[in-house]
């Protein structure tokens, strides 16, 4: 009988998002008769949700103290040499890391104590732009760079991620794998829950911001074009779903709209959020391949995003949503337009569903693991 193949799976935390997403599509996905994985992971802060604990409580994890978001030498340590000693008991055949900070202290971890297990690492964006000061940055990318060369395969969410980091000099094209989220989505409920809990009128526009709120998010941004929307079109409301350190200044920005903004926290019903949503917008200075955009597209909603990282490889311009620049008067230009012209609106976001679905699948995402783990 074949021994199974042995994944250790490591991210610093599972808070919800894109990334925390992934890895349970794929704990769940791999054939446990072919593959015997272990998932490594550290907590949350306390602004942010735990994905598993949240979507995905029946998922074994081992949970190590240190790991975490934050920088800190002693909890560092104490992380770096708590993936030692568990790389040693399950003695895997892949080490696959998964964001920034898993990628450095698990790949280092391995690296330093001769592990023979490969090394995959998966950029589900990157820290390139719209994180640090240009010293840190470059920083970072030295760091990258040396990992990179020990490291025998980087996965990125999309084309335009894996550009940047080769033009960084991260890598070289051969290493790069280009695997899209996998993403499921549930039916959309016929009865719109949300709308009347809230007490917003069938009538009224409703625009989703979902994810994070957090610097590189641009929340600040949002509230400038939501104010600006709000002033041109009264009877427009605003979901905020999601949470993280600039939430309470975002509150204050939206202050004289708040009747029409409503905070709502992470959400494990993302089908009844998107059934009450016109538009999904995103404000950011820097995305990977940004599942809340996925799946507003498989629920028949167009996004209106800036065009950072591979957004565009998700929405195609006027044709399943309205890409714009940084600039918030762009932004609500294009808003604008999808607010006065419902039918523009279905028809970009019936085009959305159509692609979307097609090319973003949980099987896909399993598939190109399997043969990056099995090559």
């Amino acid at each position: 009988m074949q021994p199974k193949i042995k994944v250790l799976r490591i991210i610093a935390r599972m808070n919800v998002g894109g990334p925390a997403l992934q890895i349970s599509n794929l704990m769940r996905g791999l054939d446990p008769k072919i593959f015997d994985q272990k998932l490594i992971t550290g907590y949350c802060e306390q602004n942010e949700i735990d994905y598993l604990e949240l979507n995905a409580p029946e998922i074994p994890c081992t949970r190590i103290k240190g790991f975490g978001r934050r920088v800190s030498l002693k909890e560092d340590f104490l992380a770096f040499f708590n993936l030692v000693r568990e790389i040693k008991k399950f003695k895997p055949d892949y080490i696959h890391t998964h964001t920034a900070k898993a990628g450095v202290l698990g790949r280092t971890a391995a690296i330093l104590m001769f592990s023979r297990a490969k090394l995959i690492h998966t950029f589900h964006g990157h820290l390139l732009h719209g994180y640090f000061s240009p010293f840190k940055t470059k920083l970072v990318v030295l760091v990258e760079k040396l990992l990179a060369m020990r490291s025998t395969t980087l996965v990125s969410v999309g084309e335009q991620v894996r550009d940047d980091l080769l033009a960084a000099g991260v890598g070289r094209q051969d290493q790069f794998k280009i695997i899209p989220p996998g993403v499921n989505l549930g039916a959309i409920p016929e009865s719109n829950l949300i709308r009347t809990n809230l007490d917003i009128p069938e009538s009224a526009t409703v625009i989703t911001f979902l994810g994070r709120i957090t610097k590189v998010k641009r929340p600040d941004r949002f509230a400038k074009v939501a104010l600006q929307m709000s002033k041109q079109n009264p009877n427009t409301y605003f979901l905020i779903v999601g949470s993280g350190e600039l939430e309470e200044i975002l509150k204050s920005e939206l202050s004289t709209i708040s009747p029409k903004a409503k905070f709502l926290g992470w959400r494990n019903d993302i089908e009844n959020i998107l059934e009450a949503t016109d538009i999904l917008l995103l404000t950011s200075d820097n995305e990977g391949t940004p599942v809340s955009a996925i799946q507003a597209g498989m629920a028949g909603i167009p996004t209106v995003s800036t065009n950072v990282g591979s957004v565009s490889k998700i929405i195609e311009d006027g044709v399943s949503g309205m890409l714009t620049s940084l600039n918030p008067s762009e932004i609500a230009e294009q808003l604008q337009k999808l607010i006065t012209d419902t039918k523009l609106r279905q028809i970009l976001g019936e085009r959305a569903k159509l692609d979307i679905t097609e090319h973003f699948s949980v099987s896909q995402l399993i598939k190109k693991h399997e043969e990056i783990y099995t090559a």
